[in-house]
């Protein structure tokens, strides 16, 4: 497994680094977002570790650029900035997670693990509701036969939706199903990537299949 780590204080580098090959991963590094842009453009990792406040570009720029290329390549946050509107303009702009330093190295591990064990946790065959298809084997989503480019986090929510049959998720159930880390069930995170699928997925098709239950959580179904 191959992971791209973008920090540009160079003894945190070193340390997560040094980590990451005790688990037995190749790591490239770059200290600032110019050379990881250009590491990115020339090779495929399976993670991407990235600070936000790095020289050149910072990490929302190159967060940007990444989905605009349409890689859906999972992004860590590693940063400073713990706020929560912090990490609703990164989710926003296509982050996947997020670590707030300081950390300990098994809590950024485990994170990347779930990232990397996603691929093995559903099928090969199609999933399918309406005219909407999320292929597993290639992790993309169709709608009336157009893609639809997902980051790793939406398209696990979709992939949750979808295989709940119907039944309403709750917004908890969501954030401990998909981040299974300490983020606030208060919080709008879950929210804010629902209204970003809708806009994806229901906005300009119909029927509209991301449905709400007061009360009760999200669903996807067709009435």
């Amino acid at each position: 497994m191959k992971i791209l780590l973008v920090e540009d204080d160079f003894n945190l580098s070193n340390d997560i680094k040094h980590q990451l090959l005790l688990e037995k991963f190749e790591v490239d590094t770059a200290y600032d977002g110019i050379l990881a842009e250009r590491l990115i453009n020339r090779n495929q990792y399976d993670c991407i570790l990235l600070d936000i406040n790095i020289p050149g570009k910072n990490g929302y720029e190159l967060t940007k650029e990444i989905r605009r290329r349409q890689l859906s390549t999972p992004i860590i946050m590693i940063t400073a900035y713990g706020e929560l509107e912090d990490k609703l303009n990164g989710f926003q702009e296509g982050v996947d997670d997020y670590v707030t330093k300081p950390f300990y190295f098994k809590e950024l591990l485990a994170r990347i693990n779930v990232f990397l064990k996603r691929s093995d946790h559903y099928s090969t065959k199609n999933s399918i509701i309406a005219d909407l298809v999320v292929n597993h084997e290639k992790k993309q989503v169709f709608r009336k036969g157009i893609h639809i480019k997902l980051t790793p986090r939406e398209y696990e929510i979709i992939n949750i939706l979808v295989e709940a049959n119907g039944a309403p998720i709750t917004k908890k159930q969501l954030l401990q199903i998909v981040w299974g880390t300490t983020f606030d069930a208060s919080s709008n995170t879950i929210e804010v990537f629902i209204n970003m699928l809708r806009n994806k997925i229901d906005k300009d098709f119909e029927p509209k299949l991301i449905k709400t239950r007061i009360g009760y959580g999200y669903y996807m179904d067709v009435d």
